[in-house]
């Protein structure tokens, strides 16, 4: 069976034109201990079949609370107030609990954001797509685990009879995602909800996500709700666009004019927060200027290797080895953005534990004239010259203690100043980062994920550091938030003359913030120059795959075909007797320095 058939007889066919889907004046408030509080106020829309919508806004706008009202999954303290929910003739905010589970995952799917929180981690992928089939259709097993060997088929998963049996640890995340795309279009839904299903994937895998998405829709006639806070997605896959902000809706149209035209002032600032591939002009230096006075490099790192032996043979011998890092060498100027770019697991992060004397190495790494020559070789002066900013600012804040102790606690470990002297250098970072004097004694819950942000980079600045590793520190912020952190990264630098180690797989955003870049792929480079060399005229084909695949909001643009890669990104573990080739660098040009492709398995 494929999920091309036509829809079930059962399946709510409205007539063309008429809506499969209906929100009239939803209205949504949580109880809480100061009375009900609104979360969504009166939002309306309407979906038709084979179309895609767009609900678009920052976090906190409502979009999640408006799908899950739609699949009557909302918390225990969370309802409906007013509105309609109608699936065809079906008011779903009306229906009890027994008949909405019937309609949930048969003629409504959703897609959530982490995969891997969707799935059970003790179940093996076909016995979950079967149970979600079967809970359903009265199918016999058997039955049951063929159409789910169809679905596999249908999402382009590679070796589709080889994953019913593996468990959801042994995938990656893009083919995770895929296995919940299956499940939810098993059953060949009338409305699927994705609720940012491509935000936490690379971005070669996000292209790919997209295009299947978008041709399943076409192939199934499936209407499809997309939340999400990526412009470049929205304009994309997006037939027309519902804005929200604070749980209104802003704006609402055809894509086209949405983008073209936007009526609202927050539309317009949404828009103009985006980070555009190619919209940064190159460095001009005046050809009359004087020379700059050469300054040793912040950071150097020479044929930097990181390696970890897994595996037990019958001697209790390690098997296999984890080349997370093979030979990196590359140095970072004072004042400079350089950026390190690639796909998960290809080694940025490690190369950023690394510099903090977190992972074990082989090499050398030269920071601020201090010689580091292994993972227990970090001083608290190599530490004063290198702090981090990582991904997640509420993993990286203690819940119990008040931000202003949190950003002097630097100061107290070093033993710098008196508490006077702290008090008045963490009130002087926090008007340097955008933050108020009287917000000192707050605690991190109290903030946006913005604001944590803020105070994670304050911190990182106590102790006046020469080089600041951010990895991944904006990626998970909205666009217009990412916009201000980004800003204020530039004027610090400007200011202070900290350089960064720039970690992100987001193209776009490296764009706008790098003086220079390198492209990783399995824990080696490929690629590395200027910004405007990498990007503006990308030499090595994974490069440019890399930059293809960036989502560019504009719905105008068309995007040239290319082929869909199904197979998995090679692994960097390999047997100990099977090291990988060292890739050479060599120079096309003013410092662009490029590797030649390699064999297959490799970079191509």
């Amino acid at each position: 069976m494929s999920l091309a058939e036509p829809l079930r007889s059962g399946a709510a066919q409205a007539p063309d034109g008429a809506p499969v889907l209906s929100v009239e004046g939803l209205s949504v408030s949580v109880a809480t201990e100061g009375g009900s509080r609104p979360l969504v106020q009166g939002i309306s829309f309407a979906l038709r079949r084979g179309e895609t919508l767009a609900i678009a806004g920052e976090s906190g706008s409502g979009k999640s609370i408006t799908s899950l009202a739609v699949m009557g999954l909302l918390p225990a303290n969370v309802r409906a107030t007013a509105g309609t929910v109608r699936l065809g003739a079906t008011d779903l905010l009306r229906l009890p609990e027994s008949r909405m589970r019937a309609i949930r995952g048969d003629r409504v799917a959703m897609i959530f954001q982490e995969p891997m929180t969707s799935l059970n981690p003790v179940m093996t992928v076909g016995a979950q797509l079967a149970e979600a089939i079967r809970a359903h259709a009265p199918l016999p097993r058997r039955a049951a685990r063929a159409r789910a060997l169809d679905a596999l088929r249908a999402v382009r998963l590679s070796e589709p009879e080889r994953r019913l049996d593996q468990y959801p640890h042994e995938l990656s995340g893009g083919m995770r995602q895929r296995v919940m795309i299956a499940m939810a279009l098993a059953l060949k839904p009338d409305v699927l909800i994705a609720d940012e299903p491509t935000t936490a994937l690379d971005v070669t895998v996000q292209r790919e996500v997209l295009d299947l998405l978008r041709e399943l829709r076409r192939e199934t006639g499936t209407a499809l709700v997309l939340i999400t806070h990526d412009m470049g997605v929205v304009a994309e896959m997006a037939d027309r666009v519902v804005v929200m902000k604070d749980g209104r809706l802003v704006e609402e149209g055809p894509v086209a004019r949405i983008f073209a035209a936007p009526r609202q002032p927050y539309t317009r600032a949404l828009l103009a927060a985006v980070p555009r591939m190619g919209t940064r002009p190159p460095a001009d230096v005046p050809a009359d200027a004087p020379a700059l006075p050469s300054a040793p490099p912040v950071c150097t790192l020479r044929d930097l290797t990181v390696r970890f032996d897994i595996g037990r043979g019958l001697l209790g011998r390690p098997t296999h080895r984890v080349h997370a890092v093979e030979g990196v060498s590359f140095d970072i100027r004072a004042a400079e953005t350089f950026a390190l770019v690639g796909e998960s697991g290809c080694g940025k992060s490690t190369i950023a534990r690394a510099i903090a004397g977190l992972v074990p190495f082989a090499g050398g790494i030269d920071l601020a004239g201090h010689e580091l020559r292994g993972q227990g070789d970090v001083t608290r002066a190599v530490r004063r010259d290198a702090q981090i900013v990582f991904q997640d600012p509420a993993a990286a804040l203690d819940p119990r203690m008040r931000v202003g102790d949190l950003v002097a606690e630097p100061l107290v470990i070093h033993g710098i100043g008196t508490r006077d002297e702290r008090r008045a250098t963490v009130e002087s970072l926090f008007e340097r980062v955008g933050l108020s004097r009287t917000q000192l004694d707050r605690y991190p819950h109290e903030f946006s994920g913005g604001q944590r942000q803020r105070v994670c980079i304050a911190r990182a600045l106590a102790l006046r550091p020469r080089l600041i590793v951010a990895d991944e520190s904006v990626s998970a912020l909205d666009v217009s938030v990412q916009a201000r952190v980004l800003a204020l990264l530039r004027e610090l630098q400007d200011d202070m003359g900290v350089s960064f180690l720039f970690i992100s797989h987001d193209m776009a955003v490296v764009d706008s913030i790098a003086d220079r870049v390198a492209v990783m792929f399995l824990g080696q480079i490929l690629e590395m120059g200027t910004r405007a060399q990498v990007f503006g005229d990308p030499r090595h084909p994974y490069t440019r795959r890399l930059i293809e695949a960036v989502p560019v909001p504009d719905p105008t643009h068309v995007r040239p075909p290319r082929d869909r890669l199904a197979s998995e990104v090679p692994s960097p573990v390999r047997r100990r007797d099977d090291p990988p080739r060292r890739l050479r660098l060599r120079d096309v040009g003013d410092g662009h320095l490029v590797s030649e492709p390699g064999p297959p398995g490799e970079p191509v």
